[in-house]
């Protein structure tokens, strides 16, 4: 199995082995505090003016790191009193779980999985309660832009700005995704876990580096390709590919068992059998 988780790689490791894998483990990632923070601290003042009226957090690290930019500008208790005065929205349990250390309670979470489909469905089922039309409304972005999820409010009625807190990058070491890359052009894989779409992204801008995309894109298509959840899965489709299995539970545990227990038909069915 490869998986190219990058903060996780040990836990993820020790997953797939109990899971009686073969673990692989190449970073393809890191997060890279942006260059200039100047939406964040364009937000952080307009926040305690009272200039917003709904904030919406994706990511429990994005609304740690949005807090430590914050507090280059102002008592981080300012901050959470400002948060505290208005609707709180998290793309579920880590925001949450990030906002809590804050003592910022949150108006309403988004259930599993987490998508922007789903949090866009939620606040309309809230629509009576929580209406969007004229509402100054905040995004904290994690990684790229979500088009969708801004058109989406904004289609609303929303007044949306964008909050972006920090970015993706390659690892500082390519080495063992270049070399993962190689091996899945020589089809030693087996099993490739995606736990984010970032990893898709890096998948194919190192493969294209390498002038392996073709060789990589024909030995995926025979491989079992494993999403963490539909957020993920959406990617692969924009690059063609299709996820074998989503797990019942978008976590690390569910993805490696699950992958493990249906794997052997899977593999069966994708490698065999008549196209």
């Amino acid at each position: 199995m490869l998986s190219l988780e990058s903060r996780r790689a040990p836990e993820m490791a020790k997953l797939i082995a109990s899971n009686g894998g073969v673990a692989t483990v190449a970073p393809s990632m890191r997060e890279v505090p942006l260059a200039s923070n100047a939406e964040a601290l364009a937000f952080a003042r307009r926040l305690v003016e009272d200039g917003f009226d709904i904030v919406v957090f994706l990511t429990g690290v994005g609304t740690r790191a949005l807090t430590r930019v914050v507090e280059t500008v102002y008592p981080v208790e300012r901050f959470v009193t400002a948060l505290r005065k208005i609707t709180i929205i998290a793309r579920g349990p880590k925001p949450v779980a990030a906002l809590k250390e804050l003592g910022v309670p949150v108006t309403v979470t988004v259930p599993e999985p987490n998508t922007w489909r789903d949090l866009l469905r939620t606040l309309d089922e809230k629509s009576a309660s929580l209406p969007l039309k004229g509402r100054q409304v905040a995004v904290q972005e994690y990684g790229v832009s979500n088009p969708e999820l801004l058109a989406g409010l904004s289609d609303r009625g929303a007044h949306v700005t964008r909050v972006p807190v920090y970015e993706w990058s390659l690892p500082e070491d390519v080495g063992p995704l270049r070399a993962a890359v190689a091996s899945i052009a020589n089809d030693e894989f087996d099993v490739v876990l995606f736990t984010t779409g970032i990893q898709v992204n890096h998948l194919f801008q190192v493969a294209v580096e390498m002038d392996q995309e073709h060789s990589v894109r024909r030995a995926l298509s025979h491989m079992l390709i494993a999403s963490i959840g539909p957020s993920t899965s959406e990617r692969l489709r924009e690059y063609g590919l299709k996820a074998d299995i989503e797990p019942s539970h978008p976590k690390m545990g569910y993805l490696v068992s699950e992958t493990a227990q249906r794997s052997a038909e899977i593999l069966r069915l994708k490698r065999y059998l008549p196209k």
